[in-house]
């Protein structure tokens, strides 16, 4: 390779190094705010003694060690869908690796979808306990400034959330160089600690967090409960593969991220040794005085840059929830022409920051927010394992013995770190919980309820191919122009077209029954997108593919029928589509509760002309209603 060539690679792997810190990191990275703090808390039982101390700190190293070195960077990094990661990454390829053993499927799907609706949770509550935490620093500034911290940081993250609409394509240049100013700040303001105090390094001996945990007795999970706080952040290492790869966030994890916090626990831990009282907040702590406001600043812009990275987290795995079938259609923004995952979705904004509100509001300090916010992490933590295995088993296929031995390894942990923060589930835990199984009901109910649609769409209408030999001979005049019917079942006649030849009383010379479908895998090719039918009569069976990251565009898609044999005049086309009113039955496939919510979210879907980019001008739709 020339000089130049290796040169260009390396330049665009320091840019892909510098982009992966500021949206990767920012959670995990601003951990240290309030995981020490939280695990000297009051009921933990922990206390400022050198054994304590040196044990806590131990415990918080290892932990990162294990749970994001080893699992994550090392393992789950491997497990990529066609270059993409993330829970419903995941879930697809966990779901193709066992296609042809159905029982495993439904299992499959529900821990998937669970991991998925836990993610949302925890998109509400990092934004709340990240920017308390940095705003509480004012507190060791000035004491009297307390009743301050609440308003301040409901002001941060209403101004958060407002400009998501104007995208975050000119504040992510910023990111990347903020947040590696943090790693390198918390780095030297650790590292100068330890000089005064190096008895903390033998933290690094795992024997030691091993022992701490042994002497916690029946506290154990109280105090597992706030370790496990270090490790927040974790699963968007996996999300945003797809974004940046795995040699740049493993780079930057080995590199920068992971020795910066190594180095402020231990910092953190020293301060404590030298001055027990530090236990209050050793984060701030830490700093000299003079640079107490500073730290401020710079710890609330990278708490904002974390809340920004689970936000847009939310926005990604909506949009793909909604392409598999899991979700209703929304309103989707595509807030930049250049990239992709620039997304701003609406409602899902306006949800969040309500909930994020209400959440600081109900709780308001970091300490009180704690309790809640391990439950979704850790659970989405073991919902990875577990998918895990049946990739590496059913899809890899390692031996049994090994993927076993290694999922029961980390599952055992996972466990023991879910059990730490289901201890505190009437602190806090519940909620995050309950959001999570109802978000999961939603799901549910939508994918039992279309399936049901679909059956009764076909089990009602008459089959396509018959019902096109029936109407041929008809005598029905024929205009020159192309009607394009979008349909979600492409074998029987969409209803669309019998209302118009039912109320119009005429044929178009092209009749396009066109189908969309959305695939198991992150993106589907130009090469691959168009599957094209000819039923004869003048009429064609269409089916447009999209991976659940493509973003679906059917008349761009139609453009590609030219090679098939197909010719359409995009701009004299008429789209037809069908309205479905959803009316409950007592006997029917679901609960009725079930289907009132079905109907309740059909009514309420985004509209299909939007989602898919259908000129406005040029769509009919034709409304009927489905009893199922």
């Amino acid at each position: 390779m020339s000089s130049a060539g290796s040169n260009a690679n390396k330049s665009t792997l320091g840019a892909l190094m510098l982009g992966a810190l500021g949206v990767v990191y920012g959670d995990i990275g601003t951990s240290p705010l309030y995981a020490l703090k939280e695990t000297f808390g009051p009921g933990t039982g922990v206390t400022a003694s050198a054994a304590d101390v040196i044990g806590a700190v131990s415990a918080i190293i290892w932990l990162l060690t294990l749970v994001v070195t080893l699992k994550y960077v090392v393992l789950i990094l491997r497990a990529d869908n066609r270059g993409e990661g993330g829970i419903m990454a995941l879930l697809a390829l966990a779901s193709s690796a066992v296609a042809n053993r159905p029982r495993y499927k439904a299992a499959i799907f529900l821990i998937g979808c669970f991991g998925a609706c836990l993610f949302f949770g925890e998109s509400i509550l990092t934004p709340a306990i990240s920017v308390l935490s940095a705003v509480e620093g004012l507190e060791v500034v000035e004491p009297s400034l307390k009743p301050a911290i609440v308003p301040i940081s409901i002001a941060i993250l209403i101004g958060l959330f407002s400009i998501q609409r104007h995208g975050t394509a000119l504040v992510g240049r910023f990111f990347g160089p903020i947040i590696l100013v943090w790693f390198f700040v918390i780095g030297a303001v650790g590292l100068s600690q330890i000089s005064g105090s190096p008895d903390i390094l033998v933290a690094l001996n795992p024997f030691y967090g091993l022992q701490f945990l042994i002497d916690r007795g029946p506290k154990l999970l109280l105090v597992v409960g706030a370790l496990v706080l270090a490790v927040t952040g974790v699963e968007t290492l996996y999300a945003d593969m797809g974004h940046f790869g795995k040699k740049a966030i493993r780079y930057t994890w080995l590199f920068v991220a992971y020795p910066g916090l190594i180095l402020n626990y231990l910092g953190q831990g020293a301060l404590i040794l030298q001055n027990p009282e530090a236990i209050e907040n050793p984060f701030y702590l830490s700093f000299p005085e003079p640079l107490l406001i500073p730290a401020i600043l710079l710890s609330t812009m990278a708490t904002v840059i974390a809340s920004q990275a689970t936000i847009s987290g939310a926005y990604s795995a909506t949009q793909q929830a909604i392409q598999l079938g899991l979700l209703p259609r929304m309103r989707i923004v595509h807030t930049s022409i250049k990239e992709y995952g620039q997304i701003y979705i609406p409602f899902i904004n306006n949800m969040l920051l309500i909930a994020v509100l209400l959440v600081t509001l109900a709780f308001g300090s970091s300490s009180a927010l704690a309790s809640a916010y391990g439950v979704s992490v850790t659970m989405t933590m073991m919902c990875s394992t577990l998918l895990t295995f049946f990739v590496v088993y059913a899809g890899w296929h390692f031996s049994f013995a090994v993927v076993l031995a290694s999922t029961l390894f980390f599952f055992a942990l996972d466990s023991l770190l879910v059990a730490g923060c289901l201890a505190k589930i009437l602190h806090g835990g519940w909620f995050p919980l309950t959001l999570g199984l109802v978000i999961l009901t939603l799901m549910t109910t939508w994918k039992r309820g279309r399936e049901l649609l679909i059956h009764k769409i076909r089990e009602d209408d008459p089959e396509l191919e018959s019902f096109i030999d029936s109407i041929s001979n008809s005598g029905l005049p024929v205009t020159d122009r192309t009607a394009v019917y979008l349909v979600a079942n492409s074998t029987t006649a969409p209803q669309a077209l019998m209302h118009n030849i039912k109320h119009n009383m005429v044929l178009h010379k092209r009749n396009v029954i066109v189908t969309v479908v959305f695939e198991e895998r992150p993106w589907v090719h130009f090469g691959e997108r168009l599957k094209v039918e000819s039923l004869g009569h003048n009429f064609w069976r269409v089916s447009v593919h999209y991976g659940f990251k493509n973003v679906p565009d059917v008349p761009r898609a139609l453009e590609l029928c030219k090679s098939h044999g197909l010719e359409i005049n995009l701009f004299s086309a008429s789209y037809f589509i069908s309205r479905e009113t959803i009316v409950p039955s007592t006997n029917g496939g679901m609960a009725k509760w079930r289907e009132e919510i079905f109907a309740s979210l059909s009514r309420n879907a985004g509209s299909v002309v939007s989602y898919f980019n259908i000129p406005t001008n040029q769509v009919i739709e034709l409304g009927t209603r489905v009893m199922i």
